[in-house]
């Protein structure tokens, strides 16, 4: 099952927004996958989000994708 996605409008400055971008470019992601990357990997180093459950995981637990 998906995550439900939402629109979220974001102000952003010019400055920042070019160096999302360009980091995006260089990660072959669109500046909005990035953003959402970065707050992603932000969450989940300061225990705020649950990393997904490995493939070992999911096998050792019995749970079918």
């Amino acid at each position: 099952m998906a995550a439900e996605r939402k629109a979220y409008p974001l102000r952003i400055s010019a400055e920042v927004l070019d160096a999302v971008q360009r980091w995006a470019d260089d990660e072959l992601r669109s500046a909005n996958a990035q953003i959402e990357y970065v707050l992603r990997e932000a969450l989940r180093k300061s225990g705020r989000l649950k990393a997904p459950a490995t493939d070992a995981e999911v096998e050792k637990n019995g749970e079918n994708g």
